[in-house]
């Protein structure tokens, strides 16, 4: 394993504040979360993006969420082909196993997926396009979104319209699974979706009366 490296020190130096602060001071709860398993009541599908902090946002201590991340916090549909799919392994899990009772898809201001899924579907970003292009490929799920926004005039208007598709995509995606479409039906998990205004700090959820975001 030549390619690994010691860490960075000041990643050591943070370990290490962490370890004589906030874990002593709450070593008999991670210990409960050590032998008792974890029981999040929430599953989080969040962007990738290193700004978007949920359990900051929320103020979330460890064993609250069941977090996935991903580029543009996408859930593609149910395709139980074999493949190798993370983020439907993860819905799978929380889902079957963990039995959350929420799933919130949290998308946000900025976003760099959405901007790419933007300029490939309106033709400006060709290396998106290739076969190889594994962002490319995965923000295919997106391409739905972006055909119902295409035709708003104004691009930041259009490119903030397609985050909030992210996030309807997601929702609409997660009920194509047997598994969620039963807990939802049954009353036993609950679909949230959010938009997070990394700027201002803002937070908008879905309205599910009307299909627009709301301030919370």
């Amino acid at each position: 394993m030549s390619v690994v490296k010691p860490l960075p020190n000041y990643l050591v130096q943070r370990y290490r504040g962490w370890k004589a602060t906030t874990y002593d001071n709450n070593k008999a709860w991670y210990r409960h979360l050590s032998n008792e398993g974890q029981h999040p009541r929430a599953m989080i599908i969040s962007c990738c993006d290193s700004r978007v902090h949920v359990t900051a946002i929320f103020g979330a201590d460890s064993g609250e969420f069941f977090i996935h991340r991903n580029i543009a916090n996408l859930v593609p549909p149910y395709e139980p082909d074999g493949g190798r799919h993370g983020t439907s392994a993860a819905v799978e899990y929380a889902v079957t196993a963990l039995k959350v009772a929420h799933i919130v898809v949290v998308g946000h201001s900025s976003c760099g997926g959405v901007k790419g899924c933007h300029d490939m579907c309106s033709g400006h970003a060709p290396a998106l396009e290739e076969p190889t292009s594994f962002v490319g490929r995965w923000m295919d799920v997106l391409r739905p979104g972006y055909e119902r926004v295409k035709d708003i005039e104004d691009e930041a208007e259009r490119v903030r319209a397609l985050e909030y598709e992210a996030v309807k995509t997601s929702i609409d995606n997660l009920m194509t699974f047997p598994f969620v479409k039963e807990s939802v039906e049954s009353d036993l998990l609950t679909l949230h979706g959010l938009w997070n205004n990394i700027a201002e700090g803002a937070l908008e959820q879905l309205d599910p009366k009307t299909g627009s975001f709301v301030p919370v």
